[in-house]
């Protein structure tokens, strides 16, 4: 088993995910989670190099597209295809397997797209960034994207754990072992559920407050059925409209509005969710 993540580093040109979030927003379940959809999740290159950013991209994709009624599937191979063409990874040399970082990640899925087995590429349409110290809104996040990806400063204690089948728990003074990138695609009353190394693998909310040091949500169309409503029956559109028109030809950096006048008190931007 590797890691990968290269270490998280502030840019201010990042959208936050609370700045568009609607203040309409229902109370969120206790339990909310697809990931049963999927018998197979796939290692995907994860256990020989240090592409978890990718084989976590490529597990996402494999959940929309699954609740989008048009399953793709993803090979090892594929996977670290769009590594090594984000990375400069060459197989030849061990030494250039050096991990990624997330939003380097993310900015290729909205760019280019991961690439399946069937040789089409799926991208996404925009990402936020997520308050990771914020529970309810990571909640909130896989409730309505279904998936969310997660970067977490794996303690040594986090292996023997994943090995013998417990869910992840603080070990006080466990060693880091580096950074790693997870798929959190559900949760419950006491744990998330995150897709690792081709797994289900729970981790209680302590453990996630301690070692997550980075959130993202990623829009994409994938998830959606034919009349453009999510699982939860929520219609979509206008998010995608809003974060698209946000991301359009400059990745990341928002689009202002004109000033206001001296006398008009600013407003925030904010989406809405039509309901059905």
């Amino acid at each position: 088993m590797k890691l990968g993540k290269k270490p998280f580093v502030e840019d201010k040109r990042d959208l936050l995910f609370r700045t568009y979030k609607t203040i309409d927003l229902p109370q969120i379940p206790a339990t909310f989670g697809h990931q049963d959809l999927i018998s197979d999740w796939g290692m995907l290159g994860n256990d020989t190099v240090g592409d978890c950013t990718c084989a976590g991209a490529d597990h996402e994709t494999m959940l929309w597209t699954t609740e989008g009624n048009d399953p793709a599937a993803f090979t090892s191979e594929n996977t670290i295809s769009d590594y090594s063409a984000i990375t400069g990874y060459n197989p030849d040399d061990p030494d250039s397997d050096r991990g990624a970082v997330v939003r380097q990640v993310l900015l290729y899925r909205q760019k280019t797209g991961m690439i399946d087995v069937d040789s089409e590429r799926h991208q996404i349409g925009a990402f936020a960034k997520l308050d990771h110290k914020d529970i309810n809104e990571i909640k909130e996040a896989m409730y309505l994207f279904s998936a969310i990806g997660v970067g977490i400063q794996l303690p040594q204690s986090a292996m023997l754990q994943f090995n013998t089948g417990k869910p992840w728990k603080v070990v006080q003074g466990s060693q880091i072992e580096g950074g790693h990138y997870v798929s959190c695609v559900g949760y419950d009353e006491e744990y998330i559920y995150c897709v690792t190394w081709g797994q289900i693998q729970k981790m209680d909310y302590d453990f996630f407050q301690t070692y997550c040091d980075e959130a993202w949500v990623m829009l994409s169309k994938e998830f959606l059925n034919e009349q453009g409503n999510s699982p939860e029956g929520f219609n979509l559109a206008q998010l995608r409209a809003d974060l698209l028109a946000l991301a359009d030809n400059v990745p990341r950096i928002p689009v202002l509005p004109a000033p206001l006048a001296p006398s008009s008190p600013p407003a925030p931007p904010v989406f809405r969710i039509i309901y059905r």
